[in-house]
C-alpha cells in the first residue's frame, strides 16, 4: 500500500553565508524548484570545529528541513559535506527515513576535476577544517587513486569576506600569501578547486594571482549541474520537490544582519525569517 507524499521544497543548508553561492547558481540552473535556505549563522564558522560538533549542528539541520517536509537536503557546506555527511548518509538517514536524501559538494566537485587536470597534481584552496578532514584527499582516491592533492589552508579568507573587506590591499596580501604557499607545495600543479563556499567572491583576485595555465574550479555551477543530474536520474525524489519557483531565507542569527550580508552573495535584497536549531 502506498502513501501519498506531498511535495516540499529542496533544503539547502549552510553554517553562513557561503551555500547562497551555491543556491544562486543551482536556483539558476533550475528555477522552478522551490528551496528552503537555513544558515546556521549563530554557531558559524565551523571550519574550526570538531568533528562531533559539526556533525551534531549539521544533524539538528538536516532533521529541521525534514521536519519542514523537504525530501532531499543539499549540504551546501565544505565542511558539514566533510566531516558529517557520510555519518547522516550511512547512520542516521536509515533510522529517520531511509526514502530521503541529503548530497554534499565534495563528491561532484571531485568527479568535475577528472577532465581538467593533466598532470593529476591538484590544488585545494579551502578552510583549515576541511583541509584538514582529509576528505577531498580520500574522495580523489577512490575516483582518481592516481591523482594528488594539495591542500592549503586559507584561514583569513573567510572573515574578509564576510567583513566586506576585500577590495583592500590587505586581502589582495592574504590571497597572494596563500596561493603562494600552495604552488610550493608542487610545481606541476595544474588545476586548483575553491574547496570554499565564499570563495567564488574573490574568483577574479584568484584567478588574476594563479598562472594561467592552471584552471581553477569553483563549485557552484558544478554542484548545480550535478544536482540537475541527480534529479534526471531519480525521478522519485524528483516527484516530491515542489515547484513554484519560491525560496525561502532561514538563519539563526539576527534576520536584519543575515539580509544585510546575504546582498554581498546574492546581489539581491531578500527577507529571511529567525529559527532556532537543535
Amino acid at each position: 500500500m502506498s502513501t501519498h507524499v506531498t511535495p516540499a521544497p529542496i533544503g539547502v543548508f549552510d553554517s553562513g553565508y557561503g551555500g547562497l553561492t551555491i543556491l544562486s547558481e543551482i536556483r539558476r540552473l533550475l528555477p522552478d524548484y522551490d528551496y528552503i535556505y537555513v544558515g546556521d549563522n549563530a554557531r558559524a564558522p565551523y571550519g574550526t570545529r570538531s568533528f562531533e560538533i559539526v556533525y551534531r549542528f549539521t544533524l539538528e539541520a538536516v532533521q529541521y528541513l525534514f521536519d519542514r517536509g523537504c525530501r532531499l537536503v543539499i549540504l551546501a557546506c565544505n565542511t558539514a559535506s566533510a566531516k558529517a555527511l557520510r555519518t547522516i548518509q550511512q547512520c542516521d538517514l536509515p533510522h529517520i527515513d531511509s526514502s530521503r536524501r541529503v548530497l554534499g559538494v565534495i563528491r561532484p566537485t571531485v568527479e568535475a576535476i577528472g577532465s581538467m587536470t593533466r598532470s593529476g597534481n591538484i590544488g585545494l584552496l579551502a578552510t583549515p577544517g576541511t583541509v584538514l578532514s582529509g576528505s577531498y584527499t580520500a574522495e580523489i582516491a577512490k575516483l582518481f587513486p592516481e591523482y594528488h592533492l594539495y591542500g592549503q589552508p586559507c584561514p583569513m579568507w573567510v572573515p574578509l569576506i564576510e567583513n566586506n573587506e576585500t577590495h583592500n590591499a590587505g586581502c589582495d596580501f592574504f590571497i597572494t600569501k596563500y596561493i603562494d604557499a600552495l604552488l610550493a607545495q608542487n610545481d606541476s600543479i595544474d588545476t586548483v578547486i575553491l574547496g570554499c563556499t565564499h570563495y567564488p567572491l574573490i574568483f577574479d583576485k584568484i584567478r588574476a594571482c594563479l598562472p594561467k595555465h592552471i584552471a581553477l574550479l569553483s563549485q557552484g555551477h558544478v554542484v548545480a549541474a550535478s544536482l540537475q543530474d541527480y534529479l534526471r536520474r531519480h525521478p522519485e525524489i524528483e516527484s516530491v520537490c515542489s515547484r513554484h519557483g519560491r525560496c525561502t531565507y532561514l538563519t539563526t542569527e539576527s534576520p536584519a544582519k543575515f539580509m544585510e550580508t546575504a546582498t554581498l552573495f546574492l546581489h539581491d535584497d531578500i527577507v529571511a525569517e529567525q529559527i532556532e536549531l537543535g
